[in-house]
C-alpha cells in the first residue's frame, strides 16, 4: 500500500514537473523553421529527354530498373515523349517483357487525361517501333474495352 501511494505520487509528480517544464510560447514563436530549396541547376526540356532515354538505353539494365524508371517518369506532371517511350519500349524487348510494354502505352494514355489528342500522337509517332517490335496496342488487343 505504501509503495503504491509512492508510485501514485511519484508518478504525479513526474507529470507536474513536465507540465512546469513546457517551453513558454515566446520561445516557441522564436524557433524558426527553414526549408532547404534545390540550389542544383535547372535541366532543359531537351536534357530531361536525353537523361531518360539513356537511361532506358543502358545495355545491362534489368526488369526491375525499367519499372522503377516508368514509374518515376509517369509519377512527374507530364506526358513522356515519343522518344522517350521508344527508349521504354526497346528496353521492353531487350528484355522480352511484352506485358510491361503494354503497361507502359497504358500509363501513357492514363497520363494524357482528358487530353484526347495527346495519346493518338504518341501512338502514331511510336507506330514504326511498335511494329518493328511486334508491339500491340493495348486497343488492338482489346483492353480498352475491359
Amino acid at each position: 500500500m505504501l509503495g503504491a501511494a509512492l508510485l501514485r505520487c511519484g508518478i504525479s509528480v513526474g507529470i507536474r514537473s513536465l507540465l512546469r517544464s513546457r517551453p513558454q510560447p515566446a520561445a516557441a514563436a522564436s524557433v524558426l523553421a527553414a526549408r532547404c530549396y534545390s540550389h542544383g541547376k535547372e535541366e532543359s526540356d531537351e536534357e530531361f529527354d536525353a537523361r531518360w532515354v539513356t537511361y532506358f538505353n543502358k545495355p545491362d539494365i534489368d526488369a526491375w530498373e525499367l519499372r522503377k524508371g516508368m514509374n518515376t517518369l509517369i509519377g512527374y506532371d507530364l506526358v513522356p515523349e515519343p522518344k522517350i517511350i521508344d527508349a521504354a519500349l526497346r528496353a521492353c524487348r531487350r528484355l522480352d517483357d511484352i506485358a510491361s510494354a503494354i503497361r507502359i502505352l497504358e500509363a501513357v494514355k492514363d497520363k494524357a487525361g482528358p487530353h484526347k489528342e495527346i495519346y493518338p500522337y504518341v501512338i502514331q509517332e511510336l507506330r514504326p517501333t511498335l511494329d518493328e517490335l511486334g508491339i500491340s496496342t493495348p486497343e488492338e488487343l482489346g483492353l480498352d474495352k475491359a
